[in-house]
């Protein structure tokens, strides 16, 4: 098996074959630049090299056209002339093939559905996924402590909202422990997740959870799985998007072993509209995907951004991309010459041509690149042709689609939804036992009030219908009738008293404590 992904070449002018070390796989990537100038091809071509050399893939498909990777390529396609064209100029064999694709979605509607649980997902991400203030991330961190000390597991949204109502009816006593926790954040945390409810990102959250395990999988012939998100209709809730990609990320890092710095790659990360995850990202969370990027490498997982402007990228992290695909970047004005010149700078000089000044003149297909040489240093930057695809450039069928989707391996592990016991339930069985003692002990307090009546009328009575003849033994059991009588009275009078009701709250208190 091959050792490198043939990316490109070139013919008069251009580079010697272009190619990325498999070893060097997990030292992270970029692809950047404009639209259509061939971002887009260049995914799909290191997509099936990746799948070729027996690494899993994910990757986003968010213009719906990544598809074709599930299909091979065909001399009917009226770019076929012009691919063997660019292949025999490249000193390319040009083979039509597949690789094996497993199709996800948020929606299951395009793919196998992919949900996480509140609890997984945790408070940070779903502040930044809610677009919290301060104040309300604190009040979302408290209900997840709440959750955690009283066994209340969050699933689904109705989970959260449940808990978030019960933080608020206990406000007063988990203001003293934590600090103060207003209604007012607590409304606003709810709009949002009506907001997010409303936009389908109900049906993230819940059960089966996805099992990272399914997605790092290689086929009967030892080709990586090549996992694509349908992100199409994800992408009109941008936000959406970025938190899921980041948890995705984030869960890859907490879950895999350390391995070091393997031969190839354990599972390759494609992360497109890159811009989305950094644009108004408050900086706890920027620290926490430089964190992750710096340090999944050790687990053997590759990280590739792709971008339209090298500047979307923060610095921390752009320099722990070593390889790079530089399409062509347009300068129109000064803020873009700016950030054309700051991307030329970031690339090891080659004498032959100014860096600058290709990456404004490479064409579509075209690009500079630069990959890790021999101990992991970059290469210098070279003029490239890149290679045409394999497979299908363009999207396959929705019949297609459907057909890979009912052949797959996982296939109806994660269509049914399952609704466990969790934090919704229990908290509506404490609600209904609350309101059964609040009824039961009105209802006793309405008898003691019956018997104390009924006493008093049968003393009356008794008084009425006894003369001076009474014996002896009957005027004894009168006296301690009225023992009896005198004690009553006073109890009753004590429960319908101040102290009374404040025994009967008590009780009834106590049953919407914590375990």
């Amino acid at each position: 098996m091959s050792e490198t992904i043939f990316v490109g070449g070139g013919g008069e002018g251009y580079a010697d074959p272009q190619e990325l070390l498999l070893k060097y796989g997990n030292r992270h990537g970029l692809i950047a630049g404009a639209t259509g100038t061939g971002k887009t091809v260049t995914l799909q071509i290191l997509a099936e090299g990746f799948s070729r050399a027996g690494v899993p893939v994910f990757l986003s498909d968010v213009k719906g056209d990544l598809s074709g990777l599930a299909k091979p390529g065909s001399a009917d396609f009226k770019l076929h002339d012009a691919f063997m064209k660019r292949a025999a100029t490249i000193g390319l064999d040009l083979q039509y093939d597949t690789v094996p694709v497993t199709f996800w979605d948020l929606f299951g509607e395009q793919g196998h559905p992919i949900r996480t649980t509140v609890a997984e997902m945790g408070p940070l991400l779903i502040s930044r996924l809610l677009e919290l203030s301060e104040a309300q991330e604190g009040i979302l961190n408290i209900a997840f402590r709440v959750a955690d000390e009283q066994g209340l597991p969050l699933l689904d949204l109705k989970d959260l909202q449940s808990l978030l109502v019960w933080v608020g009816e206990n406000r007063a006593e988990l203001s003293l422990r934590y600090g103060n926790v207003s209604t007012a954040s607590i409304g606003a945390i709810q709009r949002r997740l009506l907001v997010l409810e409303n936009q389908g990102g109900q049906k993230l959250f819940g059960e089966p959870a996805l099992d990272l395990f399914d997605m790092i999988q290689t086929d009967a012939n030892g080709q990586g799985r090549v996992n694509l998100l349908a992100a199409d209709q994800l992408m009109a809730s941008p936000r959406l998007y970025a938190t899921f990609l980041l948890w995705l990320l984030s869960e890859l890092f907490e879950e895999l072993p350390e391995v070091g710095d393997p031969d190839k790659p354990k599972l390759v990360f494609f992360f497109d509209e890159a811009h989305l995850l950094f644009e108004d990202a408050p900086k706890a969370l920027v620290d926490k995907v430089e964190q992750v990027a710096r340090l999944i490498r050790s687990k053997g997982v590759g990280v590739y951004f792709i971008t339209q402007n090298p500047a979307d990228v923060p610095e921390d992290i752009l320099g722990q991309l070593g390889n790079r695909v530089q399409h062509a970047l347009r300068a129109f004005t000064a803020k873009d010459r700016k950030q054309l010149r700051m991307a030329a700078e970031t690339y090891r000089e080659n004498p032959r041509f100014d860096t600058e000044e290709a990456i404004r003149e490479v064409g579509v297909g075209e690009a500079v690149t630069s990959f890790l040489i021999k101990k992991g240093v970059p290469g210098i930057v070279e003029r490239t042709l890149i290679r045409p695809p394999s497979s299908q450039l363009g999207p396959i069928t929705d019949s297609e689609r459907q057909g890979v989707i009912a052949a797959s391996h996982i296939a109806g592990k994660y269509e049914a939804v399952q609704d466990r016991y969790s934090a919704f339930e229990m908290l509506a069985k404490r609600a209904e036992e609350a309101a059964a003692a609040a009824e039961e002990a009105e209802k006793k307090e309405e008898d003691m009030d019956a018997m104390f009546q009924d006493f008093n009328a049968g003393r009356r009575y008794s008084g009425t219908r006894v003369g001076r003849s009474t014996s002896r033994s009957t005027r004894s059991r009168k006296s301690d009738d009225s023992i009896a009588g005198a004690i009553g009275t006073l109890v009753i009078k004590e429960l319908k008293g101040t102290t009374g009701r404040r025994i009967v709250r008590g009780i009834l208190g106590g049953l919407f404590k914590g375990r």
